[in-house]
């Protein structure tokens, strides 16, 4: 019995593990980007969508472990939060938002493949 739970769970989550894996780089360079903007001025949603963006990943992250029927719903609304931090994110210099801005569209497609 446990060993066919095991089973189910490691097939549920390899069906969602490029989708898991993304949201948790988006979840770290979020994190990285807003502690890097403290004390830095922005003329954008920049570092708020960070924060935004941080806790849609981890709930998404939740959602599809758990297997959720919500799953798809969820990575489609992540989609839409990371492609608005990204585009925040890419409207500065800092190297920090570069590669926030960069895991944010990996993250949006992977979740994209989800939602379709």
């Amino acid at each position: 019995m446990v060993q066919n739970i095991e089973l189910k769970i490691k097939i549920m989550i390899s069906k969602y593990q490029n989708c898991i894996d993304a949201c948790q780089q988006c979840f770290i360079d979020c994190q990285n980007c807003i502690v890097n903007m403290v004390g830095k001025s922005s003329m954008n949603d920049c570092p708020n969508c960070c924060i935004e963006c941080v806790d849609i990943c981890l709930s998404t992250i939740k959602l599809l472990i758990a297997d959720s029927k919500f799953a798809t719903k969820q990575a489609e609304l992540c989609a839409e939060i990371c492609e608005w931090c990204a585009q925040q994110c890419q409207e500065h210099d800092h190297e920090h938002c570069k590669i926030c801005a960069e895991s944010c569209l990996t993250c949006a497609a992977e979740c994209r493949k989800l939602a379709a």
